[in-house]
C-alpha cells in the first residue's frame, strides 16, 4: 500500500510537489541487466512536478521564446555518417501499429515521419486539437533542458527520478505496490493486449493520455509511471555501481557523468551521447517491455525524438550541487 500523501501547501506549490531526502534501495536485481545492481544512495529533498510538461505548458514555452525544437530542424549530415540525404529532413518518430511482426526488428513499428513534431504528433495534418492536456512528446533532450531553463528548473538527475516514482515504497515491483492491477485496476497508462499488433483500448485512446487519468503515486505524483518515457540529466551506463560495502559510503546524489562510456558501441561512426529515460510508456507490455517500474532504465541518444518519450522538471534546494 502507498504511503498517504498529505496535501498541505508546505508539500505542493507551483505545480510542484516536495521530495523530502532520504536513503533507498535504487535498481533492480530481479529483471533486466542494466537494473543491476540494486545499491543504496542518500538523495537530497527537492521539488519535482506534479505531472509531465503538458502540450499546453510547451506551448506557453515556444510563444514566449520562439524556440524550435529538434524535430523540427534538418539533421547535420556530419553527425550522421552514412545516412541517406533523403531522409536528413524534419521530423521525428512514430510508433506505428503493425497488423503483423516477423522477429524483433523496430523498424516494423518504428517509422521515421518526416514533418512529425511536438505540434503535429503524428505527422501529416495531425494537431493538439483534444491533446493540450496530454503530455509533450517528439521532445530531445535539448528540448527538455530548454524548457527547464526557462522555467528555472533543471531535469531530475536518474535518482531523484526513481526516489519520487517510488512513492515512499521500498523493495515494491511497482510505484504502487506488488500487483500490476490490484483488484483488475489499471494504475498507469501502458500498453493493453499483445505488442505491437494487438491492442485492447478502444479507438483513439492507444496511445497518450491526459495527465492525471490515472491515481497519483504515494507522493502525489501522476504518470510517473507509463504514458510517456520522462528524460532525466544522467548519462547512460550499461549496469549500476556496486553497493557501498559500508554504511559510511553510500554515494549522496549520485551523477551518471560519463558522456564518453554513454556512446552506442553498436554505431561507433556515430559520437552521440545517449542519456537515461525513465517510467516506461503507454507501449510497454508484459510480453514486450516490462519496463513499467521505477527501477527500469533505458537508453535514449540525446537526439532523438519520439511519440513516447517526454518529461518532468526539478528545482532544487539553493545551493545544491546540479
Amino acid at each position: 500500500m502507498a504511503l498517504a500523501f498529505e496535501d498541505t501547501t508546505e508539500a505542493r506549490r507551483d505545480g510542484l510537489i516536495w521530495i523530502p531526502g532520504r536513503t533507498f534501495t535504487m535498481g533492480s536485481n530481479d529483471h533486466y541487466p542494466e537494473e543491476a545492481p540494486a545499491h543504496p544512495v542518500k538523495v537530497d529533498g527537492f521539488w519535482i512536478s506534479l505531472t509531465p510538461v503538458t502540450n499546453r505548458q510547451f506551448r506557453e514555452f515556444v510563444e514566449a521564446t520562439g524556440y524550435v525544437t529538434v524535430a523540427e530542424k534538418a539533421p547535420d549530415p556530419k553527425d550522421y555518417p552514412g545516412a541517406k540525404p533523403e531522409m536528413l529532413r524534419v521530423g521525428s518518430l512514430v510508433f506505428t501499429q503493425p497488423k503483423s511482426v516477423d522477429g524483433p526488428d523496430i523498424s516494423q513499428w518504428w517509422t521515421f515521419k518526416f514533418g512529425a513534431t511536438w505540434r503535429r504528433p503524428l505527422g501529416g495534418l495531425s494537431d493538439l486539437r483534444g491533446k493540450l492536456d496530454h503530455p509533450v512528446v517528439h521532445v530531445a533532450y535539448a528540448d527538455a533542458q530548454a524548457y527547464a531553463k526557462w522555467a528555472g528548473m533543471d531535469l531530475p538527475t536518474e535518482a531523484e527520478w526513481e526516489l519520487a516514482a517510488r512513492g515512499g515504497l521500498d523493495d515494491v515491483e511497482f510505484a504502487w505496490g506488488d500487483l500490476f492491477a490490484p483488484g483488475g485496476m489499471p494504475m498507469a497508462n501502458t500498453w493493453s493486449g499483445t505488442f505491437p499488433t494487438h491492442s485492447k483500448k478502444p479507438k483513439g485512446h492507444e496511445r497518450t493520455s491526459p495527465v492525471r487519468s490515472f491515481p497519483p503515486n504515494g507522493f502525489g505524483l501522476y504518470d510517473m509511471i507509463g504514458n510517456v518515457w520522462e528524460w532525466t540529466s544522467d548519462y547512460w551506463s550499461t549496469r549500476h555501481p556496486e553497493p557501498a560495502k559500508h554504511s559510511c559510503c553510500i554515494p549522496s546524489n549520485p551523477r551518471g557523468r560519463d558522456a564518453e562510456a554513454s556512446y552506442d558501441p553498436r554505431q561507433p561512426d556515430i559520437r552521440i551521447a545517449r542519456r537515461v529515460l525513465k517510467g516506461g510508456s503507454h507501449l510497454c507490455a508484459p510480453n514486450y517491455c516490462r519496463r513499467y517500474r521505477p527501477a527500469a532504465r533505458h537508453a535514449e541518444p540525446e537526439d532523438t525524438s519520439t511519440s513516447h518519450v517526454g518529461f518532468r522538471c526539478v528545482r532544487r534546494t539553493e545551493g545544491e550541487a546540479k
